[in-house]
């Protein structure tokens, strides 16, 4: 079975201003002081997956960086451009359509671009484990991450107690938690952090969007359909757009867990999602005084702060 890699990186970063703006969010962004965000997640999918069948998603507006900064990494035809930003049910469900019209099937690993891995090893065997498990049975796999502190930034997963080979049921999903919940959550054992990774078959999915999102369905049909066709570009404008705006989780991870068609892989990979300034010290080290100092930087009486020049 073919595997496919889609890194989402339409996001605007708008948390990053004003070294992140609109036309430079950033995924386009060195923040660690290696790389640009998305080409160290394309350097992580690479683990897994082939060069030629790694996509990115991106907005019209950041296109043309993006596909600068990834030349050489990523093919061109590669780089899908998003007409408006639409949420991840449509970004994920576009991704699938393209693949399934112009590929074929085959398992989809999804990541986005501003996730920080401390041990890119571990995840790389725990996607290894998640794409064997999603070629050998029909359900939608996400990535969990083994809380290290009860966060209030991060949604978590309730898994089951039941284990096949570390994978286990899902049973729920909870929205960012206050201090007392999140706490709760971490002490049972039970949660793990939702990371926003996810694997399936492209099929599937676009058969859970039909199912639990039909209008969005019904408009990534219409884009399907002129796919490979002298209208397809014509057709994404003006579809694309007046789609409705809504997550893959609310619209399909939610209620599929629901009906137990959900599964989940612990990960413990020191993640991190790179969200806003306040992220910097995952990435970077603090002085004596609590700053995290980045560049050219000179701090004279300052505490907690995050300095970038």
């Amino acid at each position: 079975m073919n595997h496919y890699g889609v890194i989402m990186a339409g996001g605007g970063g708008t948390r990053f201003w004003p070294l992140s703006r609109q036309k430079k969010p950033k995924q386009l962004l060195n923040l660690s002081g290696s790389d640009l965000m998305v080409n160290e997640a394309v350097e992580r999918m690479a683990e897994v997956i082939g060069k030629s069948n790694i996509f990115i998603v991106t907005g019209e507006l950041q296109t043309a960086d993006m596909l600068v900064a990834t030349a050489g990494k990523v093919f061109p035809r590669n780089i899908l451009s998003e007409p408006a930003a639409r949420n991840t049910a449509t970004c994920i469900g576009y991704s699938a359509m393209e693949i399934l019209k112009k590929y074929g099937d085959g398992v989809m690993v999804i990541t986005p671009a501003d996730h920080y891995i401390e041990d890119v090893s571990a995840l790389t065997d725990v996607l290894k484990t998640a794409i064997l498990a999603a070629e050998q049975q029909d359900k939608l796999i996400t990535i969990g991450i083994t809380p290290t502190f009860p966060s209030t930034a991060f949604g978590y997963i309730r898994c089951g107690s039941e284990e096949t080979g570390n994978i286990k049921p899902v049973l729920g999903f909870r929205e960012k938690p206050d201090e007392a919940a999140a706490s709760e959550y971490v002490a049972s054992g039970k949660y793990l952090w939702n990371s926003g990774m996810f694997i399936w078959k492209a099929s599937l999915i676009l058969e859970k969007i039909k199912e639990y999102a039909p209008d969005i369905y019904a408009e990534l049909e219409k884009i399907g359909n002129a796919m490979n066709t002298p209208e397809e570009q014509e057709v994404l404008h003006d579809v694309y757009p007046n789609i409705r705006k809504m997550s893959i989780d609310y619209a399909v991870m939610e209620p599929s867990a629901s009906r137990g068609d959900v599964l989940v892989l612990p990960c413990d990979c020191g993640w991190n999602d790179v969200g806003a300034w306040d992220t910097m010290s995952v990435l970077h080290e603090k002085d004596e005084n609590g700053n995290v100092l980045v560049g050219d930087v000179t701090a004279i009486d300052a505490e907690g702060s995050v300095l970038y020049s």
